[in-house]
């Protein structure tokens, strides 16, 4: 048994900030991780032609901006490096291919036991913390939702994580399923390596340019959020035109608004809408079933694919080994309490990186669970 102040599960972006935020105070932390190295989710599991869809002065961690002669919009190997000088800059020594098994609160030494397994070695580590936080991210597991005869499918199927490049699929029929940023990205990258490809689009969906939502998140700190989005919604209108004759209809909320009550975010176009509109890429309703290698869509339309990219999302796996705090979280493994109180949670618990809300989101988390943990550390032994 270890003890120890407080243990991070997760060495992404969210766990890395805590760390250094901790560090700041001289507040001794063990972080762990599952994988064999950090931000598995930017080295293995996102496309290649994948940027920072925000600016780089929202997605910087605490305490270490980008290089002066960064890019607005940061590639993911410039990230992946820049995470990598942000643990050396700091000296975070995650325990790598350390994985959590489960998490309980010992009410009677108010603190966490938490039993973890070394899976190189095949060995049980527990740990006794005062405190906990939970890091290990929004996207844990590739979420594929339940289609009627897909198991049946013959063709290739893949998530999104898994998906690298347009490249192989030249001259294939492509289907991709999901609307959101990633969606519509993987049907662009597709299209342009010349797949015939599809996209389904079941909810609306609002579509900006990278400049857009800049300047709203410029604005935010500066006008009411409704008037920032009347000023988002004029302007997208006026550069896309209608697109609900193009199969794409924009929800009724704003789009800051939006991503603030429910995380959902807006679409950043890469070149997609102008393939819609040039009929290169199909936009599709919901899927009533997969026979064989035909996909039937509601609308009547059958279609012959030949490989399926599932651009659904993610699920969160804490509440798979947290005990005592999983009421905190939802089906999802994310926090009931909504932003911004998501991040504390009962009896020393935090949460770091579930509240959809990106790097910013993290950065601005860390800061407060630092603070909140060195407050509490005060108050125990001052």
């Amino acid at each position: 048994m270890e003890n120890i102040t407080v243990l991070i599960v997760g060495a992404g972006p969210a766990g890395l900030a805590t760390a250094t935020c901790l560090t700041q105070f001289s507040i001794p932390y063990v972080i762990v991780e599952r994988e064999n190295c950090s931000a598995s989710l930017w080295r293995y599991r996102a496309y290649d032609r994948l940027k920072l869809h925000l600016a780089k002065e929202f997605c910087e961690l605490p305490h270490m901006s980008y290089p002066a002669d960064a890019p607005t919009y940061i590639p993911k190997s410039s990230f992946v490096k820049y995470l990598d000088d942000y643990i050396g800059r700091f000296n975070i020594q995650p325990k790598y291919l350390t994985s959590v098994e489960s998490s309980t609160y010992d009410n009677d030494k108010e603190c966490w036991n938490i039993v973890t397994r070394d899976i190189a070695e095949c060995t049980t580590i527990n740990f006794m913390a005062k405190f906990l936080v939970v890091a290990s991210g929004e996207n844990s597991a590739e979420n594929i939702p339940e289609t009627p005869g897909f198991q049946n499918f013959p063709g290739e199927a893949i998530h999104s994580s898994r998906y690298k490049s347009g490249k192989s699929f030249h001259g294939k029929n492509m289907l991709v399923i999901g609307s959101g940023n990633s969606g519509m990205e993987i049907a662009y990258d597709l299209a342009t390596y010349g797949a015939n490809t599809s996209i389904v689009i079941r909810r609306p969906v609002h579509v900006m340019t990278k400049e857009l939502i800049r300047l709203g998140m410029t604005l935010v700190h500066h006008l009411p959020l409704n008037i920032v989005d009347n000023l988002l919604v004029m302007a997208a209108k006026f550069i896309f035109g209608d697109l609900s004759t193009h199969g794409i209809t924009m929800p009724k909320v704003g789009p800051m608004i939006l991503k603030s009550k429910t995380g959902r975010s807006a679409v950043i176009d890469v070149g997609t809408v102008g393939f819609i509109k040039k009929g290169i890429i199909k936009v599709q309703g919901s899927i009533s079933n997969i026979m064989g290698n035909i996909v039937k869509f509601q609308c009547g339309d059958e279609i012959p694919f030949d490989a399926i990219v599932f651009a659904t999302g993610y699920k969160s796996t804490a509440n798979m080994w947290l005990q005592n705090g999983e009421s905190m979280l939802n089906n999802n493994g994310l926090p009931i309490k909504e932003y911004p109180n998501h991040w504390k949670g009962e009896n020393r618990l935090y949460y770091a990186g579930l509240a959809r809300r990106g790097l910013a989101g993290i950065a601005t988390d860390a800061k407060n669970k630092a603070n909140d943990i060195k407050s509490v550390i005060g108050s125990m032994y001052g």
